[in-house]
């Protein structure tokens, strides 16, 4: 089993390396100190473990998982009990609480070596079925707003804050992102962007647009019933009649 060691901690990575040494048919192939490091080593590297701590500089282990999704299995590391449930949303194998014993990890590392070998989806608790589910819908009820959208595009990570966005237009399983003067394309659903989106500055006001309020300059009438956003860098942006309907609401 191939492995990679992700966290900011040299001491925490020794940990799981000497937890490590005790099952000699691993291989660790990587140790990552950031997010970036991390994708890059995965990327490249197509682990079949990833030992993942989640809070780090300049990407979280969440924001890793997110980028590689698909490539690897996740067991998550953190000493915050609070992060276990949204663990689930990234089909980890299982997670961590820092500090953990040799017999917790050897665990953890029995339940990831099974999944490899009979290839199982990465998603955990499968024997869990309705209470990992249920778990994974709350996580997603209790999940703060983005502060900030990553793009993968090819080997680059592009990291952009909610706040330099100006517009988001749906584009069949993707959506293009419009941020300080440049197009972004990123593969997820309009509607599921919104969700995570801050409220109080992301509006939907078009079936296949949203715009950060903080953005439009004014409205104008398009046509006879119809409207159009005008932002500050003078992109314009339809709004549909309920879209005009909820601008009139906070601009007036």
């Amino acid at each position: 089993m191939r492995i990679i060691i992700v966290d900011d901690e040299a001491l925490a990575r020794g940990v799981v390396r000497e937890y490590l040494a005790a099952h000699a048919d691993v291989e660790i192939v990587a140790e990552c100190a950031n997010g970036f490091d991390a994708v890059k080593a995965i990327m490249e590297l197509a682990p079949d473990l990833v030992f993942l701590d989640i809070q780090m500089p300049r990407l979280d282990g969440f924001e890793v998982a997110e980028l590689t999704a698909g490539r690897t299995r996740f067991i998550f590391a953190t000493a915050y009990d609070q992060y276990a449930i949204r663990a689930f949303e990234f089909h980890a194998l299982d997670y961590l609480l820092k500090p953990f014993s040799q017999q917790r990890f050897d665990q953890a590392l029995a339940h990831a070596r099974a999944s490899v070998v009979v290839g199982a989806d990465a998603g955990a608790g499968e024997g869990a079925g309705g209470a990992v589910a249920r778990m994974a819908r709350e996580a997603v009820a209790r999940q703060q707003p983005l502060e900030r959208v990553l793009i993968r595009d090819g080997a680059k990570v592009h990291v952009i804050a909610c706040d330099h966005i100006d517009s988001i237009e749906a584009q069949d399983d993707y959506v293009q992102i419009r941020a300080d003067g440049r197009n972004y394309l990123k593969n997820q659903r309009l509607a599921e962007l919104e969700q995570l989106l801050p409220p109080q500055l992301f509006m939907r006001i078009h079936r296949s647009y949203i715009v950060n309020i903080e953005r439009i300059s004014r409205i104008e009438q398009a046509t006879r019933g119809s409207h159009v956003a005008i932002l500050r860098d003078g992109g314009r942006i339809p709004v549909s009649r309920s879209g005009y309907q909820k601008l009139r609401t906070i601009m007036t």
